[in-house]
């Protein structure tokens, strides 16, 4: 996993409240187990019109935000269903953090658990965040991790809470798995101890 130290980058703004995770990544896709590839389908009913075509319309299709590095949506973001490949579309499209007055739960934890930074800040404050993008398209919001911050195209400052465990993992770029094999050495020492352990502890079914 990439870690997440600094992020400086252009920002999208997203108002709708309450895009679920069907919005983020359509369940066609989710038939794949690869976190690479999904970027294409990121937001697929909402870029694309059926025949294909991009909606002009919709964000991340004007030329200010292509490419945006950083989502700023409003409230429940990630709602619905627990489907991980919504933050493996985001991550592939190049979006690191999304930044929202709330997410929802299991989408929060995946996020983290993926290498994107989810950030929650008060609604007025986010909603100044996409009014600002809106007024200046092309605009870059900074993201700091290590001190939990985020400094808005106007030089406000805004400060953030995240989970200490959840910050560490990001900034080492340790996912779960990672974390594990950390202590593969101990997990060595105490399969070999079990095994030399009485007989009746370890026999072969």
């Amino acid at each position: 996993m990439q870690k997440f130290t600094v992020l400086t980058g252009v920002a999208a703004p997203l108002p709708s409240p309450n895009i679920d995770t069907d919005k983020i990544i359509p369940a066609l896709y989710l038939k794949t187990i690869k976190r690479t590839g999904l970027g294409k389908a990121l937001f697929e009913t909402l870029r694309y019109t059926p025949d294909g075509k991009e909606r002009p319309e919709f964000v991340l299709n004007q030329p200010g935000f292509r490419g945006a590095k950083i989502v700023v949506a409003a409230e429940n973001f990630g709602c619905g269903s627990s489907r991980e490949a919504a933050v493996w579309a985001l991550a592939a499209y190049g979006v690191r953090a999304v930044i929202a007055p709330s997410l929802g739960d299991i989408f929060h934890q995946n996020c983290g658990k993926n290498g994107v930074l989810a950030v929650i800040l008060p609604a007025e404050i986010v909603a100044g965040l996409r009014r600002e993008l809106h007024a200046r398209p092309g605009a870059t919001l900074s993201v700091d991790l290590e001190a939990q911050t985020v400094t808005a195209p106007d030089g406000a400052v805004h400060r953030f809470e995240i989970d200490p465990f959840r910050k560490q993992m990001l900034l080492s770029g340790q996912d779960d798995i990672g974390l594990t094999l950390g202590y593969e050495a101990q997990i060595a020492a105490f399969e070999a101890s079990h095994r030399a352990a009485p007989p009746w502890l370890s026999a072969a079914p």
